[in-house]
């Protein structure tokens, strides 16, 4: 298998300028995310349709590039289609660390799901199916951060896009040949888009948020996009922070002060002594809300008849699927 390490900003340039041409590019990338908010983005791989790139992985090294604009040339480039397997979580790499996300972006598990294969068909599974090769795990949980990289990780990494070229040729023909390989596209542009735009809403994650009464909801929306803005100014989880649990206990008890926060919220010692006082003011400035600013109860979870209509729409669903040919749950 050839692959090429490209470890300079000269380096990338020049492969860049050797690429012009192509018309499909496949990308993956290795990531780590043990102590941080952000995923730290350890090796870029990339493989070329066409251009005078073609036939090698090319694995671009991050920690050792500087200058990114001639990548993010390529992945705002709208005449070559950007290939991911499973792309939501490449996608958050590339919106953290150099702030733009490949368009058009052809996804291949989504695909896949639309011209009749499984929903979900994981990289392994897919290349299996499609190219008849059994690619081993061994460089599963590797560190990508170490440096240098050994052969065997090189190797690895070079396989999720050699393999993906074949994949997605394979794909897209059956995607043509019914009429789909738009349709991907325009999933691929929803999912960028909704990445780019969507505040999270990370409060409706919380179980048993919709028992709170709409001033206890308020200080639950208050308490996350708190710990989001912390976290991600400090780059380390939501949990190093205070926990889900935490969370939803001082919207409960809507302590008055540290004393009834420590008393009725699990939090260790040290976060109280740390965070209690923005705590409790978060939750002291959310208490002369007028009741028309307050937000609306969440909703309750589904009762009989709904349950009974959820059943119906998934039947409808799954007639609507098997008419055009693709998992159900590419529609809703």
């Amino acid at each position: 298998m050839d692959w090429q390490l490209i470890e300079s900003d000269e380096a990338l340039a020049q492969l860049m300028c050797s690429a012009r041409g192509c018309d499909a590019v496949m990308v993956d990338t290795e990531f780590m995310r043990r102590n941080t908010f952000f995923p730290q983005v350890a090796l870029v791989q990339l493989c070329f349709s066409g251009g005078g790139a073609e036939g090698t992985a090319w694995l671009i090294d991050p920690l050792q590039i500087d200058d990114t604009a001639p990548l993010v040339t390529m992945f705002l480039d709208e005449t070559v289609v950007k290939v991911l397997h499973s792309a939501s979580e490449d996608l958050e790499v590339f919106q953290h660390w150099l702030g733009s996300l490949p368009q058009p972006l052809f996804d291949t598990q989504k695909a896949a799901a639309m011209v009749g294969l499984e929903f979900g068909l994981g990289y392994r599974a897919m290349v299996l199916q499609l190219c008849g090769e059994d690619l081993p795990k061994g460089e599963t949980r590797s560190d990508w951060l170490q440096r240098p990289l050994t052969e065997s990780q090189c190797h690895y990494a070079a396989q999720d896009v050699i393999y993906l070229l074949q994949a997605y040729s394979a794909i897209a023909r059956r995607c043509t040949e019914q009429g789909k390989y738009d349709w991907v596209l325009e999933d691929g542009a929803e999912a960028a888009n909704t990445l780019a735009s969507t505040a999270p809403d990370y409060f409706r994650r919380i179980k048993s948020a919709w028992k709170l009464e709409p001033r206890q909801l308020a200080v639950l929306m208050a308490v996350c996009d708190w710990r989001e803005k912390t976290a991600r100014r400090a780059d380390k989880p939501r949990s190093w922070i205070i926990d889900d649990k935490a969370c939803l206990q001082i919207a409960q008890v809507m302590p008055s002060s540290r004393a009834e926060l420590e008393a009725g919220v699990e939090l260790p010692p040290a976060v109280v002594r740390r965070r209690g006082d923005i705590l409790v003011q978060l939750v002291d400035d959310l208490q002369s809300m007028p009741a028309n600013e307050l937000p609306a109860a969440l909703p309750p979870p589904l009762d009989a008849r709904q349950r009974d209509q959820l059943k119906g729409l998934r039947r409808r669903a799954a007639d609507i699927a098997q008419e055009l040919g693709v998992a159900p749950q590419t529609l809703v």
